[in-house]
């Protein structure tokens, strides 16, 4: 029978034997230690991209986005047609292999005008929502911060345009601002003067109501972005950073600007996603009743508005630039959700 072999005594003079094995080893690890085996800690960034990706909506829909804005900056210059190419003897035809999309009264491709269309619509609603964005922060982060008697007065302010209905404060800044007989105008003509040659040129007249269109939404539409803000701001200007921060002599500008206000990017960022859609809808409205974007150019709404006045002999008209416009909105929607509850802090770790 065999028996385990018992520790023998040491020798006068020599040290005992260490515990752990013949060799005299001391018991470790088996080997050195794997800094891939230890547990990667996780940033509010990559839990909310990795909760993002679990949504699949809202995944679909920020790809489609992208998909449509590249087509709309691809489509007008790679086309064969311009979007304002008339040919008086096509006149209006229903899609076909020629025109994917048909062509409206005036013959002109109305793919290509869809497409082109879009651009604006886009870019009236990411410019308009990034002055929205601008004013909003500002506004809402100084009046949180400070708080008292500047809070009061601020968001006393923000009551007030408040009290105004939207759509008709936008409507009356159209109408006294995007005309030829303002100050406003010819400002832009002495501006634009600095690129071209003839800047009273009337074709150059729709681009500055596309211009004043900007303006008028993305000053109207910051208001709710202001008291977003300010509530965050009021959360966390008491937090131990900032009194940490405040305590080695930074600045008001930079308390609010680089600690608090990157502190709320999560709400702010969802809202601003939701913001684009609404100002995207309200430029179509206004350019459904004529207040909007202006012959030659299109948008959405334009295209929508002169295809419901033929709906009954050519549907093709309003069928596609109606269907772009919705489908562009509920991605807005859908992506806005997903952000929404990726961002949120209350979620727990799957």
């Amino acid at each position: 029978m065999l028996h385990a072999a018992l520790p023998q005594p040491a020798a006068p003079g020599e040290p005992p034997a260490a515990p752990g094995g013949a060799g005299g080893a001391a018991p470790g690890p088996a080997g050195p230690l794997r800094l891939d085996a230890l547990e990667q800690g996780s940033s509010l960034g990559r839990d909310a991209w990795r909760r993002l990706r679990k949504n699949r909506a809202a995944v679909a829909c920020g790809v489609l986005l992208v998909a449509m804005i590249l087509a709309c900056i691809l489509v007008p210059e790679l086309s064969s047609y311009r979007y304002d190419k008339a040919d008086l003897k096509l006149g209006a035809q229903p899609p076909s292999l020629a025109h994917w999309m048909g062509t409206d009264y005036f013959g002109r491709d109305l793919m290509a005008r869809v497409f082109f269309g879009g651009r604006i619509s886009f870019a009236v609603g990411i410019v308009a929502t990034l002055v929205s964005f601008v004013i909003g922060v500002s506004w809402g982060g100084i009046a949180g911060y400070f708080g008292g008697k500047v809070d009061a007065i601020m968001m006393r302010i923000v009551d007030v345009l408040y009290t105004f209905p939207f759509l008709i404060l936008v409507i009356l800044l159209m109408v006294f601002f995007a005309n030829d007989q303002t100050v406003l105008y010819r400002a832009w003509k002495v501006a634009l003067g600095l690129f071209v040659k003839e800047p009273s040129d009337p074709s150059y007249f729709p681009i500055f109501q596309i211009v004043v269109v900007f303006a008028a939404l993305g000053g109207i539409s910051w208001l709710t972005m202001a008291r977003i803000v300010r509530g965050q701001v009021i959360a966390l200007r008491n937090q131990p950073f900032i009194e940490s921060a405040r305590s080695i002599g930074v600045g008001h500008a930079a308390l609010i600007f680089r600690h608090l206000v990157p502190n709320a990017v999560g709400p702010i960022i969802v809202y601003t996603t939701l913001t684009i859609p609404e100002v995207m809808m309200t430029e179509a409205f206004l350019s459904f009743l004529g207040l909007g974007t202006q012959e030659p150019l299109s948008s959405w709404g334009l295209l929508a508005s002169t295809g419901a006045d033929a709906m009954d002999l050519f549907p093709w008209q309003l069928i596609f630039p109606a269907a772009m416009l919705a489908l562009t909105l509920i991605c807005f929607n859908f992506l806005g959700d997903g952000l929404r509850d990726a961002l949120d802090p209350r979620i727990r770790k799957d």
